[in-house]
């Protein structure tokens, strides 16, 4: 059972380092700085750095900072992974973009609610910064565009220094937020097997280093490739603001053993870049209801199907189910309702243009 368990989390960091790509290097790649394969390259070996230099403190949290590493034993360690692993699977059919901190996170929670072993002081704090960190990447990203926009600045962006330079730090900004990565995810798919006791933190940051790289590396490609034509159209400077701004922000947290949600994080600072440049309009956007929906939908998928499969499969309990199917339809409905009129939004939103065009 040992080895099924490790497979689970080997397999889903495989899959953490595929999406991760995108995040780290998507902006340096679609603005031509890098050819694809060099940045696939830079991201695994900056993401393989972060999780094995910094990792630590995050497998710690993950494996007996929520639950008691007594709760965690291996059947417990499998359900957590599978369910993570499953709300992801979930979430792709139906186009829900889900964050794999707060996946694990909820995982874990619902391991705990089974047994009431909850750390709540640390659950607080978890959730406090997952609402803080995107707030405070959208402040500093609305700063940071404010400075850019001063015309000293403005100047100095056009000089043929700039012009050398800003590719390059594009590029050591993008490993950063690898590495930042590095440090807050691997312990996604590693700290549920360390606080089972599978593994040691030194062998689970090793590992779940090692097949994070190899996910950014050989999976990372699509993603790579579908998030570097998005966002062709953004500023080299504004590119550095962005990733510098989301890797900061992580390492800081992965220093303090809290996992926060990088792809959050991204999008809020993209977002206070167009505060700037269109006012509060950007503020109606679909992005902006998607960001809250992955907040609240993310872990609450993970921890009702954790909860339920432990209470079926170890306690034998069937009772919750029917609780659980509700709780589920209603998750799933509100999500669909949201697509649906931001669908019915964007269809009224073309036939004006068109009228217009007319």
């Amino acid at each position: 059972m040992s080895i099924s368990a490790i497979l689970i989390g080997l397999f889903f960091a495989l899959n953490i380092g595929a999406s991760g790509a995108a995040a780290s290097m998507g902006i340096a790649y679609g603005s031509g700085v890098v050819k694809r394969r060099m940045a696939l390259l830079l991201c695994a070996f900056a993401v393989f750095l972060g999780a094995y230099f910094g990792g630590g403190e995050v497998v710690k949290t993950l494996g007996n900072g929520i639950i008691p590493s007594e709760t965690f034993t291996i059947a417990i360690s499998i359900i957590v992974l599978f369910s993570a692993a499953l709300s992801l699977f979930l979430a792709n059919i139906l186009g829900i973009p889900l964050s794999t901190s707060e996946v694990v996170v909820g995982s874990i929670i619902g391991a705990g609610l089974v047994y009431q072993t909850i750390f709540l002081e640390k659950i607080a704090w978890i959730i406090l910064f997952w609402f803080l960190t995107p707030f405070l990447a959208f402040l500093l990203a609305i700063i940071g565009q404010l400075v850019l926009k001063v015309k000293p600045f403005q100047g100095l962006l056009r000089t043929q220094v700039a012009v050398k330079i800003l590719p390059l730090l594009l590029i050591v900004t993008g490993m950063f937020e690898a590495f930042s990565a590095g440090m807050n995810n691997v312990a996604n798919a590693v700290g549920p097997l360390v606080g089972a006791g599978v593994m040691s933190i030194e062998s689970g940051i090793l590992l779940g280093g090692l097949f994070v790289a190899f996910g950014a590396l050989f999976l990372g490609a699509k993603v790579l490739e579908t998030n570097g034509k998005r966002i062709t159209s953004i500023r080299l400077e504004d590119g550095c603001l962005i990733s510098g701004t989301g890797a900061s922000i992580v390492t800081i947290a992965s220093i303090y053993g809290i996992p926060v949600p990088l792809t959050q994080i991204t999008t809020s600072s993209i977002i206070g870049i167009g505060f700037v440049k269109e006012g509060l309009s950007v503020l109606k956007k679909q992005v902006v209801m998607q960001l809250f929906t992955v907040w609240i939908v993310s872990p609450l998928i993970s921890m009702v199907l954790s909860y339920t499969l432990i209470q079926i499969l170890i306690e034998h309990n069937f009772y919750p189910i029917v609780v659980v199917i509700g709780v589920l339809i209603s998750v799933f409905g509100v999500v669909f309702l949201q697509t649906r009129k931001d669908a019915e939004m964007a269809l009224t939103s073309n036939v004006i243009e068109r009228k217009g065009e007319n």
